[in-house]
Protein backbone atom coordinates (compact mmCIF):
# COMPACT_ATOMS: atom_id res chain seq x y z
CA UNK A 1 0.00 0.00 0.00
CA UNK A 2 1.84 3.34 -1.02
CA UNK A 3 2.43 5.80 1.65
CA UNK A 4 2.54 9.56 1.91
CA UNK A 5 5.58 10.21 1.86
CA UNK A 6 5.04 14.02 3.85
CA UNK A 7 3.66 12.34 6.83
CA UNK A 8 6.23 11.51 9.89
CA UNK A 9 8.79 9.16 10.14
CA UNK A 10 7.52 6.12 11.64
CA UNK A 11 9.88 4.70 13.74
CA UNK A 12 7.95 1.21 13.62
CA UNK A 13 8.64 0.87 9.82
CA UNK A 14 10.58 -2.39 9.13
CA UNK A 15 13.46 -0.90 7.76
CA UNK A 16 14.13 1.35 11.36
CA UNK A 17 13.51 -2.22 12.74
CA UNK A 18 16.20 -3.92 11.30
CA UNK A 19 18.35 -1.22 11.62
CA UNK A 20 17.85 -2.09 15.31
CA UNK A 21 18.66 -5.66 14.77
CA UNK A 22 14.79 -6.52 15.60
CA UNK A 23 14.84 -8.03 12.20
CA UNK A 24 17.40 -9.90 10.53
CA UNK A 25 18.16 -9.07 7.02
CA UNK A 26 20.94 -10.54 4.60
CA UNK A 27 23.63 -7.80 4.74
CA UNK A 28 25.76 -6.40 1.76
CA UNK A 29 27.35 -3.26 3.39
CA UNK A 30 27.17 -1.39 6.46
CA UNK A 31 29.21 1.88 7.48
CA UNK A 32 28.44 4.96 9.78
CA UNK A 33 25.69 6.24 7.51
CA UNK A 34 24.27 3.29 5.72
CA UNK A 35 23.19 -0.34 5.43
CA UNK A 36 22.52 -2.40 2.55
CA UNK A 37 20.65 -5.99 2.20
CA UNK A 38 19.32 -7.98 -0.27
CA UNK A 39 15.46 -7.75 -0.91
CA UNK A 40 12.90 -10.49 0.24
CA UNK A 41 11.01 -10.35 -2.47
CA UNK A 42 13.92 -9.95 -5.76
CA UNK A 43 12.70 -8.49 -8.91
CA UNK A 44 15.73 -9.48 -10.41
CA UNK A 45 18.79 -11.68 -9.74
CA UNK A 46 20.35 -9.42 -8.04
CA UNK A 47 18.25 -6.64 -5.96
CA UNK A 48 19.84 -4.73 -3.23
CA UNK A 49 18.22 -1.96 -0.95
CA UNK A 50 20.50 0.82 0.47
CA UNK A 51 18.92 2.60 3.10
CA UNK A 52 20.59 6.08 5.43
CA UNK A 53 20.49 5.06 9.07
CA UNK A 54 18.93 8.31 10.07
CA UNK A 55 15.40 8.94 10.03
CA UNK A 56 14.41 10.10 6.63
CA UNK A 57 11.05 8.98 5.01
CA UNK A 58 11.83 9.56 1.27
CA UNK A 59 14.26 10.97 -0.84
CA UNK A 60 12.40 14.66 -0.75
CA UNK A 61 12.87 14.42 3.21
CA UNK A 62 16.40 13.45 3.12
CA UNK A 63 17.22 15.76 0.29
CA UNK A 64 16.03 18.57 2.33
CA UNK A 65 16.94 17.61 6.09
CA UNK A 66 20.11 15.36 5.58
CA UNK A 67 23.78 17.15 6.40
CA UNK A 68 25.70 17.44 2.93
CA UNK A 69 28.50 14.53 5.08
CA UNK A 70 25.50 11.70 5.31
CA UNK A 71 24.27 12.83 1.67
CA UNK A 72 27.30 11.99 0.19
CA UNK A 73 28.07 8.93 2.11
CA UNK A 74 24.74 7.76 0.92
CA UNK A 75 25.58 8.13 -2.73
CA UNK A 76 28.98 6.69 -2.64
CA UNK A 77 28.04 3.51 -1.08
CA UNK A 78 25.04 3.25 -3.40
CA UNK A 79 28.09 3.59 -6.13
CA UNK A 80 29.96 1.58 -4.02
CA UNK A 81 28.24 -1.96 -3.57
CA UNK A 82 26.86 -1.37 -7.58
CA UNK A 83 30.69 -1.81 -8.13
CA UNK A 84 30.93 -4.73 -5.29
CA UNK A 85 27.99 -6.77 -6.61
CA UNK A 86 29.77 -6.53 -10.20
CA UNK A 87 26.96 -4.83 -11.88
CA UNK A 88 28.88 -1.72 -13.18
CA UNK A 89 29.94 -3.29 -16.32
CA UNK A 90 26.50 -5.19 -17.65
CA UNK A 91 24.54 -2.62 -16.15
CA UNK A 92 21.85 -1.89 -13.48
CA UNK A 93 19.23 0.21 -12.35
CA UNK A 94 18.76 2.56 -8.91
CA UNK A 95 14.71 2.80 -8.10
CA UNK A 96 13.33 5.48 -5.33
CA UNK A 97 9.67 5.32 -4.66
CA UNK A 98 8.46 8.56 -3.09
CA UNK A 99 4.48 9.06 -2.03
CA UNK A 100 1.93 7.14 -3.37
CA UNK A 101 1.88 7.96 -7.32
CA UNK A 102 5.56 6.87 -6.93
CA UNK A 103 4.49 3.45 -5.42
CA UNK A 104 6.46 4.32 -1.64
CA UNK A 105 5.05 1.30 0.53
CA UNK A 106 7.76 1.84 3.49
CA UNK A 107 8.68 5.25 5.42
CA UNK A 108 11.94 5.20 5.31
CA UNK A 109 14.11 6.20 2.22
CA UNK A 110 15.40 3.13 0.40
CA UNK A 111 17.05 2.79 -2.88
CA UNK A 112 16.72 -0.10 -4.81
CA UNK A 113 20.15 -1.41 -7.00
CA UNK A 114 18.47 -3.97 -9.93
CA UNK A 115 21.06 -6.34 -11.79
CA UNK A 116 21.76 -9.64 -13.40
CA UNK A 117 19.82 -9.56 -16.79
CA UNK A 118 17.97 -7.01 -19.07
CA UNK A 119 15.35 -4.68 -16.84
CA UNK A 120 13.50 -3.77 -20.13
CA UNK A 121 11.79 -0.30 -20.64
CA UNK A 122 11.61 1.92 -17.54
CA UNK A 123 7.97 2.09 -16.92
CA UNK A 124 5.34 -0.01 -18.04
CA UNK A 125 3.83 1.23 -21.45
Amino acid sequence: MPIDATRPYDDDNIFARILRRELPCKQVFEDDHVLAFHDINPLAPDHILVIPKGRYVSWDDFSERAPDEEIAAFVRAVGRIAREAGLVAPGYRLLANVGGNGGQEIPHLHVHIFGGKPLGPMLAR
